[in-house]
Order: C-alpha cells, then structure tokens, then sequence
C-alpha cells in the first residue's frame, strides 16, 4: 500500500507542475521574429528579468536580493561550490533546481549535465520534474527557445533534450560513480535538503554523509583543466551536528587554507536568514513577507524552533536543562512560603533582549517558578504587568522582595516602576540589586543541580501562559555558544539567589537572652 501512495503522490505532483507549466502562455502572439530576437536578447542580459517572464506562476512576487547575488555567482563562476544556507521558505529550490540551471542551458548554452540529489530518489526526481515540465510545456519557452525535449521519464528522474543536454537524479547515498551521458560528466551538481533531524546525533552516519558528497558527488566531475564544476547545496542549517553544518566547517575550512596557500579558492557559503534581527522584524524578503508576518511568526512559534529554521542558530533542546527535568506543580499559597522574591532581568535596550520578571518562591529545599514576565518591549509594560499582577493578587499583603539587576543604568531601571507608581497613587519597592556577580553561563548553570533534583517546580497552572512557556524554551535553549536569549533563566537566578541571602537570615529561633539573667548566670564576673 506504501509503493502505491508513494506513487500516487508522484502521478500527482507530476500532474500539478505538468499544470502550472501548460498555464503559461505567451504575451504578444503577433510579434515579428525582430521584435522576439529583440526581447529575448534584452532579457538574457538579467536572470531575474527572464525567470520573471518564462516563470510568472512561480515569480508570484519579485525576487529577492539574494537570488541574484546567488545566480550572479554561480552563472560568473564555471568553477565553484556554493552553500545557499538560506531560511525556509526562501524559494531555494525553484531557483537553484529549476530557474538557474534553465538559464544557464537556454540562454548561456552553458550547461550539459545536470545531476539533482535529493533525500530520497523518489523526493530528487519530483524536483526535477519541475524542469521537465518547464520544456515541454511550457509555451514561452518552447515559442522563444523551440521544443527541446527529447525523451525520458519524468518518474525516473531521467530524461534528455534534442540538443544533447541531459537532466538526471539520485537519491542521497545512492551511488553516482559513472553517472555519465556518453562523454559528458555532470556540470552542473545541485544537493538539496538532504539533512534530516533524525540523524544528526550519529556521528558515524553524518561523517559518511559528508564525504558522500566531498568524494562520490564531486568526483562525478570531470577531471579537465577546463570542465565547467558548479556544485550548490541548499538547506538551512538547523543543527551543529548536521550535514549542513559540518560540510559549512569545511568550506570555511577550505576557504582559509586557499587563502593561506595562495591557492583558487572556489569555496562560498551564502547565509540568509529570515529577519535580519528579532528587534524590528525586519524581512530580507520583504517582496515576500513583512515585519508584521514575521513576527506574528516568531510569537506563534516555540522559540527554540523559530530559531533553528529560520535563524541556523543551533538550538538543541535540554543539553544542560533536560524535558524530563522541567517539573510542573500546584503552588502553595503566598503566605506559607519561607521566602518569596521577584527578580527582573532588563536589558538595557527597549528593543533588545528579552525583559524577564520572575517570582520565586522558597518552601524547604524547592524553588518555586510563581509567575514570569517574559517579553520584549519597553521596560514601562513590564512595570505595567508588575503593577498589575500586584493588585490583581493583592501581592500587598506579603512580604516580598523585589529586586532588578544592577547593571547599567538602574537608577533609569528603578524610575520606569516609579513611573508607573506615580500614575496609581503607590509605589512597589523595587530596588537595584548591585551585588557582583559571576559568568552569566556559570551562574545560569549553577541552577542545573536544582533541576536535576526535581527542586525547581513551575507553576502547573500556568502551562500553557506565553510568558511561561517562553521561559521554558529558554532553560532548554541554553548551553555554552547557543546564542539563545537567556533572560529568563539570569532572572530565575537571581532570585534564587537572592532567596538564600534571605534564608541565611533567618535560620532558626533566636534566643535572647537579657542583662539580667546574664549576671546571675556569672557571679564572679569582675
């Protein structure tokens, strides 16, 4: 039943693209062979130009940047390896499976062989299929360029034009020695999005993923002074271990030691990701996609995967803070807790990192993760949220610290909650905490032990509340390098911290004893 799906599934991609292709119709059926050759030589000259006009149903919206900068690169370069390292959804495929390769054969006549590796066999082929019915259907092409398919089978992945230019694919790991078109050799090798999250953590099965492509794959080029060897992998890059990232080491690797040697260096990594920073939102596609949709799409994403599919930050989840670690409970009610205190985290800039207020409550040897506060914004909503989180829970009748990081400038920190005072008629004691304080990683870190002991709870009624989530995201994000915001768990901290000071003073009942008894306790005291 697996095999029929699977190639049910082919029939209808191939049906699909075979659609879109034949949809494409030509613009002015009256125009002299003048006028074409016209046309034809001014949109030759810009790649962009011409895959905007033989490929509208897929120029939808204008092309980026980044497609030119990459298809100027490789159509300059008869000898490069490329890495697109590009976000989801950066339309990688349609340019370097389909647009660039068609305009390197049709209108550079700058290509011979073209050899795509997918996943599998059955994903590469579909991808090449979009090629296939580019030629044969597609009637601005054919008009301009003539018919030019020849023969083969769209569900193999293999087929050929009548002027001798063949289109071939395989899927990752399988054997390309002697792939071949009578003389001819691949001249034009596109891997894409070979990695998967499955693997990763095999050492053995990634480093034989990696020399797959250094010595089967690339050895598929002709060895000749002057072969043409256009090699480009795409896929973002989501994980340190993955294919991606170690064959990224390697080109950069590469790139120095021609640089050391003096030798031709034809190594390029491309990195682009989805929003240039998480302050403004700010699209590298904006033709595409807006601030406003990116952020809505980093608010309605866990973190942790936002960051990995669209930012190639490498975030694993629980190297030091594990899932089976993060323990949910039922809170205790305010009163009966030996020490309670909220700690914010602010950063410096409104627009920066994270603004984290956490309360925290000590009952025996558990800490307990009350309520958080875990946004970016101004410093102002946080105070917002503090004040009215004190009214709402009548925090009034507690006692209970509240504490801000002393860095900076506090007194500017201190003001934004006096602010907030002012406009309600009271006034929340929160003051600086100026204590030193280690390595944020090595104080972060610090905290490992109490969850590994199942002593820091967070609030079970607050499982599904953004800010709380936010915060878990963030103890798993966490580990040396991961470039992850970890404002949350630095406020955690330092109310943890905070909450043994208040311990430490008040250990114990203590006895007084007065002058009197004193005396009569010494007799002979002179």
């Amino acid at each position: 039943m697996g095999a029929i799906r699977t190639e049910k599934q082919a029939l209808a991609h191939w049906e699909r693209v075979k659609s879109k292709a034949l949809s494409i119709r030509t613009i002015d059926d009256v125009e002299t062979e003048a006028q074409k050759a016209k046309r034809m030589k001014a949109l030759e000259k810009d790649y962009i130009k011409w895959f905007e006009y033989y490929f509208p149903n897929y120029a939808k919206k204008p092309c980026a940047w980044f497609h030119k900068a990459l298809a100027k690169k490789i159509i300059k370069n008869k000898r490069i390896k490329i890495m697109a390292e590009w976000y989801r959804s950066a339309a990688k495929s349609v340019h370097i499976d389909m647009g660039i390769p068609l305009y390197l054969y049709l209108a550079l006549h700058d290509l011979k062989f073209m050899l795509l590796v997918g996943e599998t066999s059955d994903k590469a082929a579909q991808l090449l299929s979009d090629i296939q019915a580019q030629i044969q259907f597609n009637q601005r092409l054919i008009r301009d360029y003539g018919n030019r398919y020849q023969y083969g089978d769209w569900a193999e992945g293999d087929f050929s034009t009548s002027d001798g230019v063949h289109f071939m694919s395989l899927g990752f790991l399988e054997n390309p020695r002697g792939a071949r078109d009578e003389e001819n050799r691949p001249d034009y090798i596109v891997v894409d999005d070979v990695d998967n999250k499955r693997h990763v953590n095999n050492d053995r099965l990634m480093r034989q993923a990696v020399d797959f492509i250094t010595e089967d794959v690339w050895g598929c080029f002709d060895s000749d002074n002057d072969s043409t060897e256009r090699f480009i992998y795409a896929n973002n890059n989501f994980h340190k271990k993955s294919i991606t990232n170690r064959l990224k080491n390697y080109f950069i690797e590469a790139k120095a030691k021609a640089k050391q040697t003096g030798d031709e260096d034809v190594f390029e990594v491309m990195t682009v990701c989805a929003v240039k920073n998480l302050n403004t939102f700010e699209p590298e596609w904006p033709e595409k996609t807006s601030a406003e949709y990116w952020r809505n799409k980093f608010n309605t994403t866990p973190y942790r995967s936002f960051m990995r599919e669209y930012m190639h930050k490498h975030i694993e989840d629980g190297t030091i803070f594990k899932h089976q670690d993060i323990i949910w409970g039922k809170m205790l009610p305010l009163g009966q807790y030996d020490a309670l205190c909220f700690y914010g985290d602010l950063s410096y800039k409104d627009a920066g990192d994270f603004k984290g207020m956490i309360l925290v409550g000590k009952y025996k040897r558990q800490f307990h993760v009350i309520y958080a506060y875990l946004r970016r914004g101004s410093r102002a909503k946080c105070a917002e949220w503090l004040y009215n989180l004190y009214e709402d829970r009548h925090l009034d009748r507690y006692n209970i610290k509240y504490k801000i990081e002393g860095l900076f400038a506090m007194d500017d920190f201190v003001s934004d909650f006096d602010l907030e005072g002012d406009k309600r008629g009271y006034y929340i004691p929160v003051v600086a905490d100026k204590r030193g304080k280690a390595d944020k990683f090595d104080r972060i870190e610090s905290l490992s032990g109490h969850f590994e002991r199942h002593n820091m709870i967070f609030n079970e009624d607050l499982v599904n509340d953004p800010d709380m989530v936010c915060l878990v995201d963030q103890f798993l994000a966490f580990e040396k390098g991961s470039q992850a915001n970890d404002d949350g768990p630095d406020a955690v901290h330092g109310a943890c911290k905070e909450l043994y000071t208040l311990e430490r003073c008040d250990i114990g009942n203590i006895h007084i004893t007065s002058r009197q008894e004193r005396i009569s306790r010494n007799k002979n005291r002179f």
